[in-house]
């Protein structure tokens, strides 16, 4: 157990703050910092996450989503048991949408499109493209902006569905790596200091009145 702890990477300290963008009875929305964790990490002092900071304040509450370590944006936080079960399966339903904002390496055209490529897993934490072994996974893109100067466009993101690293293999695969993506962003990994992928907005059935909530945040890049 002690060697498997060991062969385990202790994350540099977040210094970024969650901000608590919305707060009701029943749960939170929030705005995750770039590089933290949403839960705790395997290794102990990879303690430091979503969670575990707002467990201090807001005792009972619960993830039912995560973002990934590098992706900064949006969250809704359950704060008790049947909450958690009601929007986890608005998740499962697929009812609950999301957008994220990203910057890209490349001029990309055209406009708008849809990516549609399989993935499976690979090696260690990352994932790949695979005809054969892959699970189906599609994403729409639209082009918000393009840079001539830089070379770089910005994308607003829509996973139609939520593989694990779909955002950033996908645009990859279409020669459009993320910038700073260190799994697979290549010579574009150390193009800027953070990964520049947003969760942009989240739209889902308020699990008590059936309302429509939308929460929104842009991106600080």
């Amino acid at each position: 157990m002690q060697a498997d702890i060991d062969q385990l990477f202790v994350l540099p300290p977040c210094d970024g703050e969650i901000e608590i963008l919305r707060e009701e009875q029943d749960f939170l929305l929030i705005n995750k910092p770039t590089r933290l964790l949403s839960v705790p990490g395997r290794h102990p002092q990879n303690r430091d996450s979503v969670i575990s900071r707002l467990e201090v304040d807001y005792p009972g509450c619960s993830i039912v989503h995560r973002l990934d370590f590098d992706t900064s944006g949006v969250m809704v936080i359950p704060r008790n048991k049947p909450v958690l079960s009601h929007i986890s399966k608005q998740f499962q339903a697929r009812t609950v949408s999301k957008h994220y904002t990203a910057v890209v390496a490349g001029l990309m055209f055209p406009d708008d499109g849809v990516i549609d490529l399989p993935i499976a897993s690979d090696d260690g934490p990352k994932y790949k493209i695979c005809q054969e072994t892959g699970k189906p996974s599609m994403t729409e893109y639209k082009v918000i902006g393009r840079d001539q100067q830089a070379c770089t466009t910005r994308v607003f993101l829509h996973p139609i569905t939520g593989r694990s690293h779909q955002l950033r293999l996908h645009l990859q695969a279409i020669g459009h790596p993320i910038l700073g993506c260190e799994f697979y962003g290549g010579k574009f990994a150390k193009a800027t200091v953070r990964l520049l992928l947003h969760a942009t907005d989240l739209r889902f059935a308020h699990p008590v009145s059936g309302e429509d909530v939308f929460i929104e945040s842009s991106p600080d890049f």
